[in-house]
């Protein structure tokens, strides 16, 4: 196996020792560039209460490229279209070699916090927050529920076995295992 870049150790550690506030951030065994997240949804937003996967990967060119970052758990959201794929300049335009994973991490976070539906990846969403904002938080809110109850091992589930989830004002979601 390659040697791991010191800039990439130090974060690393760093991560693993003081990670941001409501984040986790795994490095993959397998891949030292490869980080598996996991980022609470912020307080005061409609996505408060749900865990959002997302996968960082850092390329060969890091830092002098920026991280490679997309959401995994689905979120509905203007800057954040429906492959996961997130909107922020610091992502594209506006990297820096100076910035480090932490800083992305929180960058996603206070993107969460502050919906940009003017600069949007997703229109439809964007559109949504932008004519009916409380209807498009609530959406959000939706998302969030469905976050944190998905079983780790749903993709895993034997084809008898499936989970059905109804969805209620969000402050109760249900799910009933059903048998095929």
């Amino acid at each position: 196996m390659a040697q791991i870049p010191k800039r990439i150790e130090k974060e690393t550690q760093k991560l693993e020792t003081e990670p941001p506030p409501g984040v986790q951030a795994k490095p993959d065994p397998a891949n030292y560039r490869y980080f598996h997240i996991v980022m609470a949804g912020p307080t005061g937003t409609p996505y408060e209460g749900g865990n959002y996967k997302m996968e960082l990967f850092l390329p060969e060119g890091y830092p002098m490229e920026p991280p490679k970052v997309r959401f995994l758990t689905k979120i509905y959201h203007p800057n954040i279209d429906k492959l996961g794929r997130i909107c922020l300049d610091v992502l594209k335009d506006k990297w820096s070699p100076a910035l480090q994973i932490r800083t992305v991490l929180l960058s996603i976070q206070a993107l969460l916090s502050t919906p940009e539906p003017s600069d949007p990846l997703d229109t439809n969403v964007a559109d949504h927050f932008i004519k009916d904002r409380a209807g498009a938080e609530l959406q959000g809110s939706r998302s969030a529920c469905v976050g944190l109850l998905l079983p780790d091992d749903a993709d895993h589930a034997s084809h008898e076995e499936h989970h059905e989830i109804t969805l209620l004002p969000c402050e109760k979601i249900i799910i009933n295992k059903i048998t095929l």
